[in-house]
């Protein structure tokens, strides 16, 4: 009877873990709108984001191009607790963190050795069609640059 309950509690657990990571309104496919974007000239731009759950993490994809216009992808992997975590195939940074906020915004911290380059706050609206990632650090020359970026869910 003890393993009976033992195997229902933890499945439960699991379960109870994937419909909150299920109702995350970030999890999905998000495609940047240019139209409503403010970024800016010269700045790279992530065209394509993926946020999914991987196991009781959130892996982000991002697909962009850089300030010369070549293509680039890097992945995050971690949990929206403020910790840093590396980011892989991103030459201006080595690790990331991310810390909710609230159901609808997130705080983001972008490191390359330690040093802060970029930090923001990325927002998704109420009726989930919509983030904004409002983010300012330096590009990769150290000039100072703050941009908006809106994104639609796809």
């Amino acid at each position: 009877m003890k393993i009976r309950s033992v195997v229902l509690s933890v499945m439960l657990f699991f379960v109870a873990a994937a419909v909150c990571l299920a109702s995350n309104p970030f999890i999905g496919t998000w495609k940047l709108n240019e139209a409503k974007s403010k970024i800016s000239p010269g700045s790279p731009k992530n065209t394509t984001v993926v946020y999914e759950v991987a196991g009781d993490q959130i892996k982000i994809t991002v697909d962009g191009v850089d300030g010369e216009g070549k293509p680039t992808h890097n992945e995050w992997t971690g949990k929206f607790d403020g910790k840093d975590y590396p980011v892989t195939g991103d030459p201006t940074s080595d690790s990331r963190s991310v810390k909710t906020i609230d159901d609808h915004t997130l705080e983001l911290t972008v490191k390359k050795e330690g040093k802060v380059t970029v930090s923001g706050k990325n927002v998704v609206s109420a009726d989930g069609k919509t983030r904004t990632i409002n983010t300012s650090g330096s590009d990769s020359k150290g000039k100072k640059v703050k941009n908006t970026s809106v994104f639609d869910k796809q």
